[in-house]
């Protein structure tokens, strides 16, 4: 389109482009047609596409979207390429797939692989990094299942998928709050000790040893120290 051919009060250009009207009819049809092929295809693709999606779910999702676009819109092409291109999609998610059930390592590469965000009451700092995950986004985690200190999990993964796994540790054991800093239910919470001396948290990675032994926190390094709560 030329400059000189756009005009701010053009209603049938804002309105319809540059094709008749009767092409919205088309289009209905069009994209009709496409929407029951497209349904198909994510029913051919399987269970998974409708549940939380890996990376290689999202990139084949991403994909059927731009697939189905032209072809649904655009006048001067057909619809039989986006038949073509979603049944490229399909076989090309399935290869993929079962590439990454024969052969471990092409399913690293194409899913991930999990992240173990807590062992043992203590954040893993360098998994964390790794997967770019802040404290605060795995506290808000873990308060969302109202767990209240790190003590209390054994395990947090991240898994492929995106979603977290959680699992308690048995018996009750001091640790870490997950409560914002400022808020005064910090001040409520019990605190970890056998009355003579408590025990103290590193604020860092959620480390916990005896108050009477201050000092460099054996698992990241730093000398920041709260009191752990249980």
């Amino acid at each position: 389109m030329k400059k000189q051919d756009i005009h701010f009060f053009d209603l049938h250009r804002i309105l319809f482009g540059q094709t008749p009207p009767l092409f919205l009819v088309e289009v209905f049809v069009r994209t009709f047609i496409l929407y029951i092929f497209l349904l198909l295809i994510l029913r051919w693709l399987g269970k998974r596409m409708s549940g939380q999606l890996s990376i290689m779910e999202l990139a084949v999702m991403l994909t059927l979207g731009a697939i189905v676009c032209v072809p649904m819109q655009i006048p001067d092409r057909g619809i039989l390429q986006g038949f073509v291109l979603l049944l490229c999609g399909l076989v090309f998610q399935r290869g993929i797939s079962l590439a990454g059930v024969l052969n471990k390592k092409v399913e690293d590469l194409t899913q991930g692989k999990v992240a173990l965000l807590i062992k043992d009451g203590v954040l893993q700092l360098d998994a964390m990094q790794k997967e770019r995950i802040s404290k605060s986004h795995v506290f808000a985690q873990l308060r969302r299942v109202k767990i209240y200190n790190l003590g209390v999990v054994d395990r947090m993964y991240l898994e492929v998928s995106g979603i977290y796994s959680i699992f308690k540790s048995q018996q009750p054991r001091a640790g870490l709050s997950v409560f914002p800093v400022n808020d005064e239910i910090n001040r409520e919470m019990k605190p970890a000790g056998d009355g003579n001396s408590a025990e103290l948290a590193c604020s860092n990675c959620g480390f916990v040893k005896a108050e009477d032994d201050k000092g460099t926190c054996p698992d990241c390094g730093k000398h920041e120290w709260v009191k752990a709560i249980i």
